[in-house]
């Protein structure tokens, strides 16, 4: 029997407002964790000198791979030999590899709710059972050490994600390494999806490799290097799940795009216009803050990186999905709805992406005050 899965709303939300933009409404895009910059220009170049030099064909490669391991040598003084770094189509197949590799049909894994709609989706997809966590404003929206001590009977696998998506919040370094004793007592495998790693407004981000050399990290070349339709990602397992990896991913994935593997090598060392992104993606924050409690919206996580807002709008709605779409409709501004993240409470949260030009943002901004004024005062009518 197939698994059934729920769809990822925000897709649909998304294909009505190109739906608008073809019909020739201005349509600002904030319901994706998607940068509105393009890869670095150094990689572009470089990728123009492929394309005309360069067959190409399917490829793994070794510089790339020896440029992850230095990448965690470098920021996080922990030794990855390149033969445990997986390149993938992304981060969503580095996801089911990762899964696929460690746990079995009818596997137990929890995680945070709220959390990535493809966490829940996928691991009903492979037949394994999601354990979901609340996860509210008390605790950060984030899982912690004493409630994964507290599951019982305990789970075979933990997804964690520092910054979270769609919260934005990131595990403090103390609480990571209380996460990894615990899971380490009670035998239990942990995922680390550190695809927003780069995007932190409030110091460095830690990877769980710090604390934890059996963990499975998954991460991107989407978000910090700004390449999501380059579909570059990767995997890093321990040492004695190389090749029942590295089997999975030549068999479901072959490799990812040759094109995309020569430009992410050159990506990783474009620092300083990538750092440019993340000042940009700061003032975009700091925007937001600052004018979202004059719309109502003064119940939000606290965004320490990505580049989300998930805010509460149990005042004005509990049906996300449809309350979203309205202000598409009304605004052409484009969110996601927390149902996606939250089967639960999501009802009465969106979030909004503000990996988009200042501008974008400012124009949002306009566009949403008088909107959500009527909103207060429609809900104030009918209360």
């Amino acid at each position: 029997m197939t698994a059934e899965i729920e769809p990822f709303h925000a897709i649909a939300l998304s294909r009505q407002a190109h739906r608008m933009a073809v019909a020739g409404r201005s349509i600002i895009h904030m319901e994706f964790g998607q940068p509105s910059t393009g890869a670095p220009q150094a990689a572009i170049a470089l990728a123009h000198h492929v394309l005309d030099t360069d067959g190409m064909g399917y490829w793994e490669s070794p510089a790339l791979k020896e440029r992850i391991a230095q990448h965690y040598r470098d920021r996080h003084g922990v030794t990855v030999d390149p033969e445990q770094v997986i390149l993938t189509c992304g981060a969503s197949p580095a996801f089911v590899l990762a899964l696929s590799t460690v746990f079995a049909p009818g596997a137990r894994v929890a995680l945070a709710r709220p959390g990535y709609v493809a966490y829940r989706n996928t691991l009903k997809a492979l037949h394994m059972e999601p354990v979901e966590v609340e996860c509210g404003a008390d605790v950060r929206f984030q899982v912690s050490a004493a409630a994964i001590a507290a599951l019982e009977p305990a789970p075979d696998g933990l997804i964690i994600a520092s910054p979270a998506n769609p919260t934005g919040t990131i595990i403090p370094a103390d609480e990571m390494a209380a996460i990894v004793e615990v899971c380490r007592d009670r035998g239990i495998r942990i995922i680390s999806d550190e695809i927003y790693h780069g995007l932190s407004y409030v110091g460095p981000t830690h990877s769980l490799l710090e604390w934890d050399s059996e963990a499975l990290i998954v991460n991107s070349f989407s978000k910090y290097y700004s390449m999501a339709a380059w579909r570059l990602g990767w995997l890093i397992v321990p040492r004695d799940l190389i090749d029942a990896a590295r089997a999975r991913m030549g068999n479901l994935f072959l490799t990812p795009p040759s094109l995309s593997q020569h430009a992410g090598l050159v990506a990783m060392d474009c620092v300083d216009e990538l750092e440019g992104h993340v000042e940009t993606y700061r003032h975009n924050r700091d925007l937001l803050l600052a004018a979202l409690p004059a719309l109502g919206l003064d119940r939000i996580a606290p965004p320490d990186g990505a580049f989300y807002i998930y805010a509460d709008i149990r005042h004005l709605t509990d049906d996300s999905f449809a309350f979203c779409m309205k202000l598409l409709e009304d605004t052409g501004v484009a969110t996601a709805p927390g149902v996606d993240f939250d089967p639960v409470a999501g009802h009465r949260f969106m979030r909004i992406s503000f990996a988009v030009s200042t501008d974008r943002v400012e124009e949002a901004l306009a566009r949403m005050k008088p909107w959500f004024a009527q909103q207060a005062a429609a809900a104030a009518i009918s209360a």
